[in-house]
């Protein structure tokens, strides 16, 4: 009797408890969180999918209460779903996904110091965090990252008697002069397509001494630098058939690598993915840092995915546990080294440099710290990259205008500012 008595009262006491905690927002409930993710696989084999589920599968075993719910959507696609998701007022609780700005401007996402632990936020790259801020207040968490090398066929090139990688613009031009000579279908590939134009014209923006944005975060895409930079590719890259058949405005980046894998591409600039890709396929490649206008380039341009977590659902607690764990070295360095990405920490930076399997990756490493990256903290940058894709493409046609074209995007630019201003 005594056992079946204490038996009701704990089950009365659970109930009143579970009465109370439903009362006050259900905390006592099991939580869901909703991650939505981009794909970085180029086939089902390698799904991000099978990356989060493993990482979901770990996690959800040793937090009892708190379940993963995980959608993968392509990069073409997770960006335009995450916005009509908040659209709708179904926000995820994390989103992994190229632009956060224009949330952090909405005020739709917890900031980093409410979700992360401190130890967490402080093993950032610190360039990554400084690139997550708006308003000088972190709101992008970064992801993943890469940076872009200059890669050439050293067998092209050494069939064509160009003995080192070219340093300069000019070197530029006349080792893919010689590659042409020598019978190379794509000197130098020139991906001015929609795929990813506006990284190409960064590239060229910083070899040339330019930039995007200056020290006040005012547009700057028709500088002196960026004109001369574009009117040189017209009129000794272009105009002189040195990238190859075709309209570089036609060519994808995807292009362009699966070209140089077949070994059709004298010289390009690429970034890890690419670098994997092309030994697989026995290309003897060499890496340089980007040819800049008299010499060497300065610094090279980074590339950074986001995560972001929403306010909506309420559930910081449980978002910012996830995220601690997600964040972790090992999970960090699992990520980078199944997709040949970098690590966004410096803990798995430090292991990734240490293990002489990544030893290739070495010089993408060094180029980190230093590289300039998007203006994503502008809530205008997706509409101007987007402009950038569509346009530039036509300053290097052999009649194009590079100043007409950069002016165009510039005035673009400035009104989408002072419109959403």
């Amino acid at each position: 009797m005594r056992r079946r008595y204490s038996g009701i009262l704990a089950a009365a006491v659970a109930t009143a408890m579970t009465l109370t905690l439903s009362g006050c927002g259900g905390s006592g409930d099991e939580v869901t969180l909703r991650l939505v993710a981009a794909d970085y696989g180029d086939s089902e084999a390698n799904t991000s999918r099978k990356y989060w589920d493993q990482l979901a599968a770990d996690y959800e075993s040793s937090h009892p209460g708190v379940s993963i719910d995980i959608t993968v959507h392509s990069w073409a696609d997770v960006d335009k779903e995450v916005a009509d998701m908040v659209r709708r007022g179904e926000e995820p609780d994390v989103a992994q996904i190229g632009s956060y700005a224009g949330y952090a401007d909405r005020h739709k996402l917890y900031r980093a110091d409410e979700v992360l632990s401190i130890p967490t936020q402080a093993d950032f790259l610190p360039k990554l965090a400084e690139a997550g801020e708006y308003r000088r207040v972190q709101y992008g968490m970064p992801f993943a990252a890469s940076t872009r090398l200059f890669f050439y066929n050293k067998t092209l090139l050494a069939e064509a008697g160009v003995e080192e990688p070219p340093q300069s613009w000019d070197e530029l031009r006349d080792a893919a002069r010689a590659l042409k000579d020598a019978g190379v279908r794509i000197p130098y590939a020139l991906p001015l397509g929609p795929e990813e134009a506006q990284a190409e014209t960064m590239l060229w923006s910083i070899s040339g001494g330019g930039t995007f944005i200056d020290s006040v975060g005012s547009y700057t895409l028709d500088s002196q630098e960026n004109v001369r930079a574009f009117e040189w590719l017209r009129d000794e890259m272009v105009t002189k058939g040195l990238t190859g058949p075709g309209d570089p405005s036609a060519l994808n980046r995807q292009d362009a690598f699966d070209a140089f894998t077949r070994g059709e591409v004298g010289m390009l600039n690429g970034h890890p993915t690419l670098m994997r890709r092309a030994e697989k396929e026995g290309v003897d490649l060499g890496t340089a840092p980007l040819p800049g206008r008299t010499g060497p380039a300065e610094a090279t341009m980074g590339v950074n995915d986001w995560l972001m977590a929403f306010k909506k659902n309420g559930h910081r607690k449980e978002i910012g546990d996830f995220l601690d764990y997600v964040y972790s070295q090992p999970n960090v360095l699992e990520f980078a080294d199944r997709y040949d990405m970098l690590p966004v920490t410096r803990s798995a930076s430090e292991a990734m440099r240490a293990d002489d399997k990544h030893e290739p990756l070495r010089e993408f490493l060094d180029q980190l710290p230093g590289a300039v990256h998007y203006p994503s903290h502008k809530t205008t940058w997706a509409y101007v990259s987007r402009t950038i894709k569509e346009q530039i493409g036509s300053a290097v046609e052999r009649d194009g205008d590079p100043a007409g074209v950069l002016s165009r995007i510039q005035r673009d630019a400035f009104a989408t500012e002072n419109a959403s201003g």
